[in-house]
């Protein structure tokens, strides 16, 4: 497979902070590949580097061939980029968006409109064509967001974080048209904090940490990581936060991870003895048990194993940070 985006070594600093530090990865032609990592993990900072907005402090990085400190420009035409904040402007309808867009990369002038209907098609904008983008609901100002990106037919889209903000409907519905440029064959470069998207949407995945890639893979690989350790998640009829540490203390060895403040997962061990300690111990403290259930291992789970970070450092939204 040919390598759309390499990078070796790339890095950003400001000032005394090193936002991407020493970044190694590929991307192949086709993938979509995400980075994934909470808010203030680089993955911003990477994209920006990237896409020529920002100058890398060291390192090299070549996107669709062209060296990105020398030969940016160029890359430029056969790309595609989506921020995190949408460019388009409020008093312009979505078609005049699309066509201002199309007259910026250069699409030639008799072809303009064909492609901006033909995207407002696919991406579901049609009937609102005349509307002007300030109107249009959230999930269709992100849509017309990415036909903007892809009006020039770049081989190569960037998407920072595409479904933050975004409600269950119109997230669903952004996560399918990333699948259907993915089955139309477009490179993606996705970055994101949502662990479920992640796995839902890429063929790779790198896992970024503090402007580090600690782990790069397929979402099945990097869940095979934590194949080895059963997990075992019991809801409570109440919250257990009084029984923690008595879990803890007769539980040696047993990781205890709260996903709600009714609900815990406990990771490795054998699920009968932690079955019997757990018993116990809500009986003390007059505690039902309202399920057992063993799961199989998650890109959540993977994602604590290998960062040693729970999940509620990725369920912080972005608040603008890089």
């Amino acid at each position: 497979m040919a390598s759309v985006i390499e990078v070796s070594n790339l890095t950003k600093n400001y000032g005394d902070t090193c936002a991407v530090d020493h970044v190694s990865f590929k991307v192949g032609e086709g993938e979509v590949f995400g980075f994934l990592g909470p808010n203030g993990a680089g993955k911003t900072t990477t994209i920006r580097i990237l896409t020529g907005l920002s100058r890398p402090t060291g390192g090299q990085a070549f996107v669709l061939g062209y060296d990105i400190t020398s030969e940016i420009v160029t890359a430029k035409r056969h790309i595609g980029v989506v921020p995190e904040l949408s460019n388009l402007y409020d008093e312009l309808s979505a078609m005049d968006n699309l066509l201002f867009m199309a007259g910026l990369y250069g699409v030639p002038r008799r072809e303009r409109k064909a492609r901006a209907l033909d995207l407002l098609r696919t991406f579901g904008l049609y009937e609102r064509r005349d509307s002007q983008f300030r109107t249009l609901s959230r999930g269709m100002k992100r849509a017309l967001t990415i036909a903007a990106a892809m009006i020039h037919n770049p081989r190569l889209l960037f998407l920072d974080e595409p479904t933050l903000g975004l409600d269950v409907v119109a997230a669903r519905s952004m996560r399918s048209l990333i699948g259907n440029l993915h089955r139309q064959g477009v490179t993606v470069f996705l970055t994101t904090h949502y662990l479920e998207e992640a796995d839902l949407l890429c063929d790779r995945i790198a896992i970024v940490v503090k402007g580090r890639i600690v782990k790069t893979g397929t979402p099945q690989t990097l869940k095979a990581i934590a194949q080895s350790e059963p997990v075992t998640e019991v809801a409570f009829d109440k919250a257990i936060s009084g029984m923690m540490e008595s879990l803890s203390r007769s539980l040696p060895g047993i990781r205890i991870v709260m996903v709600s403040d009714s609900t815990a997962r406990f990771y490795g061990g054998v699920t009968t003895d932690i079955l019997d300690a757990i018993l116990n111990i809500a009986r003390d403290n007059n505690v039902r048990i309202d399920s057992v259930s063993s799961l199989k291992p998650s890109l959540e789970d993977a994602f604590i194993k290998i960062t040693g970070l729970t999940p509620t450092v990725m369920a912080v939204g972005k608040s603008g940070g890089k």
